[in-house]
């Protein structure tokens, strides 16, 4: 059976405010978390996006502390500032620059730039275009020390709204982040209780 949002006395517009009420409060729980753990490993990162337009950065700014972690980052939106800013050869890459190279390439220089201990990137699309060939997706990485942990495609339902897609990408990529610190946090502590001859 399905169910209208009619049907249970909430019209299409009041269910997605209530859906961005849920989202915008779990976001803020995993920017607590986040947050709390690089201060508390004494780490940094940067951020590179295009898809995102921004809204990564912005989200790492609303961390507590933020200025002892997060280093900065840049927002290429076109291809000429992609190649020209993060210095990536166009040449090289798909004509879109949508490819999980592109991330790869995109993380590991804007890691670089701000000499950041993290770093994570993101390329996509968030409207449907002919380049997208009709589709919804981005790829991203997320790199450690220059190297990178962690590279993957995300596929959204091609109606989905561009500032919906956005804030989707966002926190998918911030969610697989914490995943990373965590990881990162555990086979640290594991090397420390490894007994010493």
């Amino acid at each position: 059976m399905i169910v209208r949002p009619s049907q249970i006395g909430v019209n299409a517009d009041e269910l997605s405010v209530r859906s961005l009420i849920y989202f915008f409060i779990e976001l803020e729980n995993l920017l607590h978390y986040i947050g709390k753990r690089l201060r508390k490993s004494g780490e940094s990162i940067a951020i590179a996006e295009g898809v995102t337009s921004g809204f990564l950065q912005f989200s790492f700014s609303q961390m507590r502390d933020a200025a002892r972690f997060y280093k900065g980052g840049v927002t290429t939106y076109t291809l000429d500032d992609v190649s020209r800013v993060l210095e990536i050869d166009n040449g090289t890459h798909s004509l879109n620059f949508v490819s999980a190279e592109v991330a790869e390439s995109m993380a590991k220089k804007v890691g670089t730039l701000y000499q950041s201990d993290w770093s994570i990137a993101v390329t996509g699309f968030a409207s449907t275009t002919d380049s997208a060939h009709g589709k919804l997706y981005c790829y991203f990485a997320i790199a450690y020390k220059g190297k990178i942990i962690l590279i993957e495609k995300l596929d959204l339902h091609s109606r989905t709204k561009s500032v919906n897609a956005q804030l989707y990408y966002s926190e998918f990529i911030l969610g697989c982040f914490k995943i990373e610190l965590d990881k990162h946090r555990m086979e640290n502590e594991a090397d420390s209780e490894e007994p010493t001859h």
